[in-house]
């Protein structure tokens, strides 16, 4: 099965392509310019691997949270493939996808992502299952949920995610036992892939869904208080 996975969540664009018994994977720092980058991405994967756009069975994105933006760009696109090709789309709550690589890990795993004004959107996870799902709230609050939900007061506590470098020393502030999981900006279309292949859907999938985004866009904040 051929399946495309899109991670444009954040400002690291990744695109992971499994194809035959292979699988390919790019990403790059997109910033705000993953509009521009990600067909083209999608398009150079293809070539590598040697299959075209019409090859494929399965397409997966991101379902949030994250930016707003990014996360829209994912979504069209990889709709739009779905739709034109007639396949199923699988979308992936993003913090699954970052947590993904600390399935085994014994503790508590904790991915972020920066939701800015002093806030994170995280989420708490032991052995791959989600203890607490995803939340929007300051450093304090996060420690507080890490406490309750800890087996032990020593339990270790892994940060993951885009996040994680900027959450962590505010973390320590509150609670002991927490570290850094390496490469926490890196992109997660291959979790996604992988996730997206073991949930494979019957029929459509997720195509009539949308993004996740806990909270309102700025924009949408402005036009409530005006």
């Amino acid at each position: 099965m051929n399946i495309l996975a899109i991670d444009s969540a954040c400002e690291v664009l990744s695109v992971a392509l499994a194809a035959g018994n292979g699988t390919f994977y790019t990403e790059i720092e997109a910033g705000v310019r993953h509009s521009e980058l990600l067909m083209e991405c999608a398009d150079t994967l293809c070539k590598t691997a040697g299959v075209s756009p019409g090859d494929l069975n399965m397409v997966a994105c991101m379902k949030g949270p994250g930016s707003f933006t990014g996360l829209r760009i994912g979504y069209s696109a990889a709709k739009g493939i779905a739709v034109a090709l007639g396949i199923p789309l699988r979308a992936v709550p993003v913090m699954d996808c970052l947590a993904y690589p600390l399935s085994a890990w014994p503790g508590v795993a904790l991915p972020a992502i920066d939701a800015k004004r002093g806030c994170f959107f995280a989420a708490l996870y032991r052995n791959g299952k989600e203890l607490i799902g995803c939340m929007d709230a300051p450093p304090e609050a996060i420690a507080e949920k890490i406490t309750g939900s800890r087996l032990s007061p020593d339990e270790q506590v892994v940060l993951t995610g885009p996040g994680a470098e900027l959450l962590f020393p505010r973390l320590k502030t509150y609670i002991s036992g927490v570290s850094l999981y390496p490469d926490c900006r890196r992109g997660r279309a291959r979790e996604l892939l992988e996730i997206a292949r073991s949930r494979l859907p019957e029929d459509s999938g997720d195509i009539d869904s949308g993004p996740v985004y806990i909270r309102k866009s700025d924009a949408e904040e402005k036009r409530t208080l005006t």
